[in-house]
């Protein structure tokens, strides 16, 4: 396959031990968001599937077999547990999420030390990670590649921080359910977010506590992640409507009955 989305390589990944005979696949072009893939290879090793992989990551040779039953520990949605840290980031609130251990098979974890470098305080125990909002978050400049689905979340979390924050990285977000960095862009500025597009990457030059934000109607795309951060979006500046809003059944139905009940 060619190296555009990690969604395919896993797909491929998992259903190749029950080809006619070894499979070997040969990724063309960089690997993007590699922990997934990772992840990929560590459920199928739990399930006796072990494949032999090249120090880049861009072949693969996997073996014959079956799958054997196994008891295995499923982690909690990072890329769901996204929004409860950036809703306590911009709130200066604190929000704990459990189930997801330290450290996590999954990429989107990581976006809790980017909250960190951004001011928050965290606090990580064998039950979860709780994430502080500080008084002020400011800005920085990261490589997102392999995290592009809390991307969104990182760029409504840096409208709200003082300074500038370069999301480099990103251009395989313009192939999800919706060209998400050019959305996400599009949908800031309604809210009089201060942002450029480039192809691989966004700028946010943000003020603190979205002082030049306001609210706005919110278009999601039929995207799940658009609707999601934008309710958080909504917790720092009055007047945010979210349209489409039922995209979110797609990754985490109940998103928002969850999303009220944190704030009661």
């Amino acid at each position: 396959p060619e190296g555009k989305s990690s969604q395919y390589l896993s797909s491929l990944l998992l259903v190749a031990p029950y080809a006619d005979k070894k499979a070997e696949l040969t990724v063309e072009g960089e690997v993007f968001s590699r922990p997934y893939v990772e992840m990929t290879l560590a459920v199928m090793a739990a399930f006796g599937i072990w494949c032999e992989v090249a120090p880049g990551m861009n072949h693969f040779r996997i073996p014959q077999g079956c799958y054997r039953g196994t008891r295995y520990q499923i982690e909690g949605d990072a890329s769901g547990a996204s929004y409860f840290w950036a809703a306590a980031a911009v709130t200066g609130g604190k929000v704990n999420v459990a189930n997801v251990p330290v450290p996590s098979l999954q990429g989107d974890a990581q976006l809790v030390p980017l909250l960190e470098r951004m001011g928050c305080e965290v606090e990580r125990c064998k039950g979860g990670i709780t994430v502080q909002g500080p008084e002020q978050l400011v800005g920085i400049e990261v490589d997102m590649g392999n995290m592009p689905d809390v991307a969104p979340t990182l760029a409504v979390v840096a409208a709200f921080a003082e300074g500038t924050t370069v999301i480099n990285n990103i251009a395989h977000l313009r192939i999800k359910e919706c060209d998400r960095l050019a959305v996400m862009v599009s949908e800031l500025r309604k809210m009089g977010a201060d942002i450029e597009e480039e192809e691989d990457r966004m700028i946010i030059h943000g003020q603190a506590g979205g002082a030049n934000l306001h609210g706005a109607d919110i278009e999601t795309f039929e995207d799940h992640r658009i609707a999601m951060c934008f309710a958080v979006a909504g917790l720092g500046v009055p007047g945010v409507k979210v349209h489409g809003e039922e995209c979110v059944a797609k990754s985490f139905p109940d998103f928002w009955e969850r999303f009220e009940g944190m704030l009661g």
